[in-house]
Protein backbone atom coordinates (compact mmCIF):
# COMPACT_ATOMS: atom_id res chain seq x y z
CA UNK A 1 0.00 0.00 0.00
CA UNK A 2 1.82 3.05 -1.36
CA UNK A 3 -0.80 5.76 -0.24
CA UNK A 4 -2.82 6.92 2.63
CA UNK A 5 -5.93 7.03 0.84
CA UNK A 6 -5.18 3.44 -0.08
CA UNK A 7 -4.65 2.33 2.93
CA UNK A 8 -8.38 3.74 3.85
CA UNK A 9 -9.88 2.76 1.41
CA UNK A 10 -8.53 -1.40 2.75
CA UNK A 11 -9.56 -0.51 6.35
CA UNK A 12 -13.19 0.40 4.94
CA UNK A 13 -13.25 -2.60 2.65
CA UNK A 14 -12.54 -5.04 5.70
CA UNK A 15 -14.53 -3.41 8.20
CA UNK A 16 -17.80 -3.51 5.79
CA UNK A 17 -16.83 -7.24 5.38
CA UNK A 18 -16.37 -7.61 9.54
CA UNK A 19 -19.61 -5.88 10.15
CA UNK A 20 -21.85 -7.89 7.56
CA UNK A 21 -20.23 -11.23 8.89
CA UNK A 22 -21.48 -10.16 12.39
CA UNK A 23 -24.47 -9.25 11.57
CA UNK A 24 -24.94 -12.14 9.15
CA UNK A 25 -24.00 -14.33 12.36
CA UNK A 26 -26.94 -12.74 14.53
CA UNK A 27 -29.30 -13.28 11.85
CA UNK A 28 -28.66 -16.47 11.63
CA UNK A 29 -28.59 -17.48 15.23
CA UNK A 30 -32.06 -15.09 15.37
CA UNK A 31 -33.53 -17.30 12.62
CA UNK A 32 -32.31 -20.64 13.66
CA UNK A 33 -33.49 -19.89 17.48
CA UNK A 34 -36.60 -18.67 17.09
CA UNK A 35 -38.11 -19.94 13.78
CA UNK A 36 -37.09 -23.50 14.93
CA UNK A 37 -38.00 -23.49 18.32
CA UNK A 38 -40.89 -25.93 18.98
CA UNK A 39 -44.37 -24.23 19.88
CA UNK A 40 -46.58 -24.98 22.75
CA UNK A 41 -49.15 -26.70 20.98
CA UNK A 42 -47.11 -28.87 18.72
CA UNK A 43 -45.52 -31.46 21.67
CA UNK A 44 -44.15 -31.39 24.80
CA UNK A 45 -40.66 -33.00 23.93
CA UNK A 46 -39.12 -31.57 20.54
CA UNK A 47 -37.02 -34.16 18.37
CA UNK A 48 -33.53 -34.21 19.01
CA UNK A 49 -30.55 -34.54 17.01
CA UNK A 50 -27.54 -35.95 18.35
CA UNK A 51 -28.94 -34.98 21.91
CA UNK A 52 -30.05 -31.51 21.20
CA UNK A 53 -33.66 -29.88 19.70
CA UNK A 54 -32.83 -28.46 16.18
CA UNK A 55 -32.80 -24.97 17.45
CA UNK A 56 -29.94 -25.12 19.80
CA UNK A 57 -28.29 -27.64 17.04
CA UNK A 58 -28.55 -24.72 14.12
CA UNK A 59 -28.16 -21.74 16.41
CA UNK A 60 -25.34 -22.96 19.18
CA UNK A 61 -23.39 -25.69 17.37
CA UNK A 62 -23.60 -25.41 13.70
CA UNK A 63 -23.50 -21.35 13.68
CA UNK A 64 -20.17 -21.03 15.24
CA UNK A 65 -18.33 -23.40 13.47
CA UNK A 66 -19.90 -21.95 10.36
CA UNK A 67 -19.30 -18.67 11.10
CA UNK A 68 -15.50 -19.44 12.54
CA UNK A 69 -14.92 -20.72 8.64
CA UNK A 70 -16.26 -17.69 7.10
CA UNK A 71 -13.98 -15.78 9.21
CA UNK A 72 -10.99 -17.46 8.13
CA UNK A 73 -11.75 -17.22 4.71
CA UNK A 74 -12.74 -13.60 5.23
CA UNK A 75 -9.20 -13.19 6.83
CA UNK A 76 -7.71 -15.13 4.23
CA UNK A 77 -8.78 -13.48 0.87
CA UNK A 78 -10.31 -9.95 2.20
CA UNK A 79 -7.49 -9.06 4.67
CA UNK A 80 -4.67 -7.40 3.49
CA UNK A 81 -1.13 -7.31 5.49
CA UNK A 82 0.18 -3.51 5.24
CA UNK A 83 2.33 -1.40 7.26
CA UNK A 84 1.52 0.58 9.64
CA UNK A 85 4.83 2.98 9.60
CA UNK A 86 3.69 6.30 7.36
CA UNK A 87 6.00 6.32 4.68
CA UNK A 88 7.38 10.02 3.66
CA UNK A 89 5.35 11.36 0.24
CA UNK A 90 7.69 10.94 -2.64
CA UNK A 91 8.56 14.47 -4.35
CA UNK A 92 9.34 14.95 -8.01
CA UNK A 93 13.19 16.81 -8.39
Amino acid sequence: MKTLSARYRQAHKEAKWAIGLALAYFAWWYFSAYMFAPSAAEEILPTLYWGFPLWFFLACIIGPILFTILCALMVKYVYQDMSLEIEPEATDE
